[in-house]
């Protein structure tokens, strides 16, 4: 299909303005899924927030051009979908790593998130990062520690003293 000059346009300023905005993109390499494997990618990408697009590689070129992703440019080759995302860095990392596991043609290409670029081998790590609700429960539970240890230290020495005078006071009693 060819596109226009507007079409192109339009397209590269879109992905452009999701670039500027994320902090994390995928690519893979898509040839040999079908069109339903495609569409069900789709479908979860919308249900997870990540902005999944089959664009041609010079016009993704373009588009990541100033951006962070601008270190993805040597990677842009063959049939490519690209995802970005703009809350969590590991979700299109989780998204594609669960395609891949369900699509043997899926194939990871590059991964960058702000600005590093990782390659394929590393998608597992940057998968199982935290997103931000996770992260934010183990620093609160990091944070909360020490006040919890401090309260039970400050309640263990009248618990100690009144055990103690249960215990004289049993003795007393006994004789």
């Amino acid at each position: 299909m060819t596109l226009s000059l507007n079409d192109k346009k339009t397209i590269v300023g879109e992905v452009s303005s999701i670039a500027q905005d994320s902090i994390a993109a995928v690519t893979a390499e898509y040839r040999g899924l079908t069109v339903s494997q495609m569409n069900k990618m789709r479908r979860t990408a919308r249900e997870r927030g990540v902005y999944l697009r089959v664009v041609r590689n010079t016009l993704t070129r373009l588009a990541i051009r100033n951006t962070r992703f601008e270190c993805l440019h040597d990677t842009l080759t063959g049939p490519l979908v690209v995802a970005f995302s703009k809350d969590s860095p590991s979700a299109p990392a989780r998204m594609i790593k669960e395609f891949c596991k369900e699509f043997e043609a899926l194939k990871v290409r590059a991964l960058a998130v702000d600005g590093q670029l990782y390659d394929a081998k590393q998608l597992d790590a940057v998968a199982t990062l935290p997103n931000k609700e996770e992260a934010l429960a183990t620093l609160l539970s990091v944070m909360q520690a020490p006040i919890s240890k401090f309260v039970r230290t400050l309640a263990a020495t009248p618990q100690k003293l009144v055990w103690t005078l249960v215990a004289v006071r049993e003795q007393k009693e006994q004789q």
